[in-house]
């Protein structure tokens, strides 16, 4: 039943025009509704809940009301055609692909990577392979983005080497890097942000409410437990099973894919050699973080914070991607050089080259996109209809759960509309946080219940970025391949970590204990 389902959205999806014409034709709808909630004017007052009796809430305007910006009047299309640029080179996921990809493509093809894989696949377990998939890339948003870039293609070719189709292995990496993007057995830099923004909507009802960045932390650890097994389960019973299918309507065609050659006594030393050298770079890293006055030592600071960056953020961090560049150039340059398939710096140039060549079409993707995105956010469509909907929501007479997972479904729905994390809470905390209160949640359980609803359809929604970047390493193995085979990948993870995550937050209310160090559940 479930194979029949998804081969059919497969089809249907497939149908659709190329995603660069659906992201050109996406933009034309934009600017037309833009228009037309001009023309017949309409707007979102936005609204607060304030206490005027114990038990009693009344929700009254703050004086500000939305309205949706034309993109087709003289102005909106002189600022459309004016920001074409900007749109493309600001396009959120293009720098970190263009810069990994080019480190990737070094190690790919001087053949390190095919060689450390068939030298360590050996000792894993094959059994083993998917829940490792899974984890690692949970864990992968400690480096931001990166986990997007690095961990599918990776998870291709391993699951090749192991026999297994190489789509399984991308949906699994994709799956924890995305859906579990709100999880992990860290803190990361997304918990400062969400407990800022907790906090502001909580000082609506309670000036002194604080959030700490923490509060969160013992929810995010069985999180991120829970959707590894739950994606194991999806991977092995749902997934690859249809991967696997042999009639001509398959997501994948290949059911078996040859062995991995053994590694040669040569390979193995330049393998050696290599890690010695990555070695040498991670030690060298180290130093810069650690030793006072070094390039990475510290936090950012007031006088080189960008926008959109904090000054207390971690320097290093700020510069992963870069590092990840290097760190996967080293060794790849190192074996290269070893196995003589780099003898000159024209050797590597021509490797860069290539490189860049196979992103041809993430790079005429990511101009669309980019229009796209740009000219939603301009329109301030995706501002009013958050508004609208949460205050639909803070006016339904629920009981607590009831309101958590409702609240969970519309921020799953909003994020198929707002793929920023941060856009999209900035917009909800001033609303959802103090409705809460009201009722006795906790702002750090809303935070929770956030966290679901934005993980879980990260995997399907057409504003993240990365999405048309997996699809790429997709037609890698299914030239064919459009956003139906993607989506119909996807969707069983969605719906799995969805019901999954959902259960688990509701016994964790029932059960009552904290979400973290000062993460109470309930509000008094």
């Amino acid at each position: 039943m479930m194979q029949h389902l998804l081969k059919t959205i497969e089809r249907a999806g497939n149908r659709l025009p190329d995603p660069a014409t659906l992201f050109a034709m996406g933009l034309l709808l934009v600017i037309l509704i833009s228009h037309l909630a001009f023309v017949f004017d309409w707007e979102v007052v936005e609204r607060r809940p304030v206490e005027v009796a114990p038990g009693e809430v009344q929700w009254e305007r703050t004086g500000e009301v939305h309205r949706p910006t034309s993109l087709a009047t003289s102005d909106g299309i002189f600022w459309v055609l004016k920001n074409v640029r900007n749109h493309f080179i600001n396009f959120p996921p293009l720098g970190i692909v263009l810069v990994g990809m080019l480190g990737i493509g070094v190690a790919e093809r001087t053949g390190f990577i095919s060689a450390l894989l068939r030298l360590t696949l050996t000792r894993l377990p094959n059994h083993l392979l998917t829940p490792a998939t899974i984890f690692l890339g949970i864990l992968s948003t400690v480096a931001s983005d990166a986990g997007y870039i690095v961990l599918p293609p990776l998870a291709a070719l391993v699951y090749i080497s192991f026999g297994r189709p190489p789509l399984a292995g991308i949906a699994a990496a994709f799956a924890g890097v995305s859906a579990g993007f709100n999880a992990n057995l860290m803190i990361t830099t997304l918990d400062p942000m969400l407990a800022e923004l907790s906090q502001e909507g909580a000082r609506i009802i309670d000036p002194e409410y604080s959030v700490s960045p923490v509060a969160n932390w013992y929810f995010m650890i069985v999180s991120t437990f829970v959707l590894t097994l739950a994606g194991w389960w999806t991977s092995e019973k749902l997934v690859e099973p249809a991967l696997r299918s042999n009639n001509g309507n398959s997501i994948d065609d290949s059911s078996t894919h040859e062995q991995p050659d053994k590694v040669t006594s040569s390979e193995a030393k330049g393998v050696f050699i290599a890690l010695g050298a990555t070695a040498v770079f991670f030690g060298i890293l180290l130093s810069t973080i650690l030793i006072p006055g070094a390039p990475l030592y510290g936090t950012i600071g007031e006088g080189l914070v960008a926008p959109g960056e904090d000054p207390d953020w971690q320097r290093w961090f700020v510069v992963v991607v870069p590092l990840l560049f290097f760190a996967l150039f080293v060794p790849g340059v190192t074996y290269g050089i070893h196995q003589k398939v780099i003898r000159n710096d024209k050797d590597v140039a021509k490797l860069f080259t290539e490189s860049i060549s196979a992103m041809a079409p993430i790079i005429v993707l990511a101009f669309f996109a980019g229009q796209f995105i740009g000219c939603f956010a301009e329109s301030g469509l995706g501002r009013m209809l958050a508004e609208f909907g949460g205050q639909s929501l803070g006016q339904a007479a629920l009981p607590i759960w009831g309101l958590l997972v409702v609240f969970v479904f519309i921020t799953g729905g909003f994020n198929l509309l707002i793929g920023s994390m941060s856009a999209k809470y900035a917009v909800f905390a001033p609303i959802f946080v103090p409705m809460f209160m009201m009722v006795g949640i906790s702002p750090e359980l809303t935070q929770a219940a956030y966290r679901i609803g934005d993980s879980t359809t990260n995997i399907i929604t057409p504003l993240n970025p990365y999405l048309i970047i997996v699809l790429m390493f997709i037609q890698r193995y299914r030239a064919n391949a459009g956003i139906g085979t993607l989506i119909s990948l996807m969707l069983p993870y969605t719906i799995v970590f969805t019901i999954v995550w959902l259960i688990m937050f509701v016994i964790w209310i029932w059960i009552g204990i904290p979400l973290g160090p000062q993460g109470p559940v309930a509000y008094p």
